[in-house]
């Protein structure tokens, strides 16, 4: 699905057609922003609290995804300083680790209060070809793609998400 964000802002990474698509159609939505050239992704940044195991259907479309295309999958933590994960997020996080053995993956923590910034340095740090994200976290997910910021997030005018449904 093409975007331009809300009435073509760059502000915004998706506008509310594509918002409401990814929110309430219950199937995989590739987001590709305006002006967007294609190549084929190198780098694929998975976005994740650990807080939530993510169904079998959903890890499998990734990592085949990721092996079509000779991927890496980067897990993307966003913590607060001195935050560390809880056993809960350290178990979710081996399960991902052991899941996707077998194909290119790392692990990143990036501490920083504000998230979309935290997913913008990452992204660009990396030079993150696509962003994957599971819709089920929802909060998660509006904020990064969806809540307008005075400052200009500058992946959300390049780079394509991807966002799978359980």
């Amino acid at each position: 699905m093409g975007t331009k964000g809300a009435s073509g802002l760059k502000a915004v990474a998706m506008g509310s057609n594509t918002g409401n698509v990814i929110t309430k159609v219950k199937c995989p939505v590739l987001a590709v922003p305006e002006d967007t050239e294609y190549h084929r992704p190198k780098e694929i940044a998975f976005p994740t609290d650990y807080h939530l195991s993510y169904d079998i259907k959903v890890l499998e479309a990734i990592k085949e995804f990721a092996l079509v295309n000779s991927s890496s999958v980067r897990f993307l933590y966003i913590s607060k300083a001195g935050e560390e994960l809880t056993m809960e997020q350290t178990k979710n996080q081996e399960y991902l680790g052991d899941y996707f053995s077998g194909t290119e993956h790392s692990f990143h923590k990036v501490t920083g209060e504000k998230l979309e910034t935290a997913v913008q340095c990452f992204t660009e740090s990396r030079d993150i070809d696509m962003v994957v994200m599971v819709a089920k976290n929802l909060n998660f997910l509006q904020r990064i793609l969806f809540r307008p910021t005075v400052e200009k997030i500058s992946y959300h005018t390049t780079i394509p998400f991807l966002v799978l449904h359980e």
